[in-house]
């Protein structure tokens, strides 16, 4: 399927000879229409998903197949990828247990809190069902819209993980979501993980890991609201926030916010310029 591309890609696929792919263009409404688009269309049980920026290595579809295999009772399986941003980072995540190289994480949230980013949207295959059931990406919303949708099925299922790299994500881009400076409210699935919590739907033993990863979303969120100009949000952000590991960022971000704008812009810059910046949970300039 195609968006916005500029390149000659609708080109490219047109000359498969292959009955099994096909060509689906559109103008670009967003990323969001595109993709329920897709699974709208898809005639297999089992939807991946590309962004024209990332790469699957050679094995990725058939780790996915075999963790599809081992584990039916999954609502999502995902493997380790590559982080591309001026050098090669392989991206080190949480959550399998100790001498398991693929398995269903204990905990998606808790995961998810220790490595931010553990299931990214083109290293990640959804089983057709579980779209009817969890509803399909949130339209009208530009960022973290994949983050609410893996958040809503971890609700309800398990994750299945293989800790292989089977791709590299391209951070370097210039379209990714993460180069765009605008102030949030709130991150979607905040909202989604709030509504659940208030209609008793979350499982016991999901709660306390939950709401650490509500809180890093929120703390996420505010620096962002920093990077965009807006202390006021940020610290809106940050109200009545309880968080037991990020409270070294929670003060240290709220501090930011009573410390003028441009200010913390000029240091963000600065930092970034020079590449010291550690992209993990903890990092108030990793406003992604």
């Amino acid at each position: 399927m195609e968006g916005s591309s500029n390149d000659n890609s609708a080109d490219v696929v047109r000359n498969f000879d292959d009955s099994r792919i096909r060509l689906i263009q559109q103008e670009n409404p967003g990323v969001s229409v595109a993709r329920n688009l897709g699974i709208d269309e898809a005639k297999a049980e089992l939807i991946a998903f590309l962004d024209a920026d990332d790469e699957w290595l050679p094995t990725f579809l058939e780790t996915i197949l075999r963790l599809r295999k081992k584990y039916p009772e999954a609502g999502a399986y995902a493997t380790e990828y590559k982080n591309i941003l001026i050098k090669e980072k392989e991206v080190k995540f949480y959550g399998l247990p100790k001498g398991q190289s693929e398995g269903l994480l204990p905990s998606y949230f808790k995961s998810a809190v220790i490595c931010k980013n553990i299931v990214r949207t083109s290293f990640v295959a959804i089983p057709k069902k579980i779209f009817t059931e969890v509803g399909k990406f949130a339209i009208g919303v530009w960022w973290g819209e994949d983050v609410d949708m893996w958040g809503r099925i971890a609700l309800k299922y398990p994750v299945a993980f293989c800790s292989d790299c089977k791709g590299i994500y391209h951070t370097d881009a210039s379209n990714r979501a993460c180069n765009r400076t605008e102030p949030v409210r709130r991150q979607i699935f905040v909202t989604s993980a709030l509504k659940a919590l208030h209609a008793g739907e979350v499982p016991l033993e999901l709660k306390e890991d939950l709401l650490e990863y509500i809180a890093s979303k929120e703390i996420q969120t505010a620096c962002r609201n920093l990077k965009a100009g807006r202390p006021d949000l940020a610290r809106s952000n940050l109200e009545n926030l309880n968080t037991k590991y990020f409270k070294k960022s929670f003060y240290w971000i709220l501090f930011w916010t009573y410390v003028p704008s441009k200010i913390f812009i000029s240091l963000r810059n600065l930092k970034l310029k020079l590449y010291i910046c550690s992209h993990d949970s903890s990092c108030l300039f990793c406003c992604y």
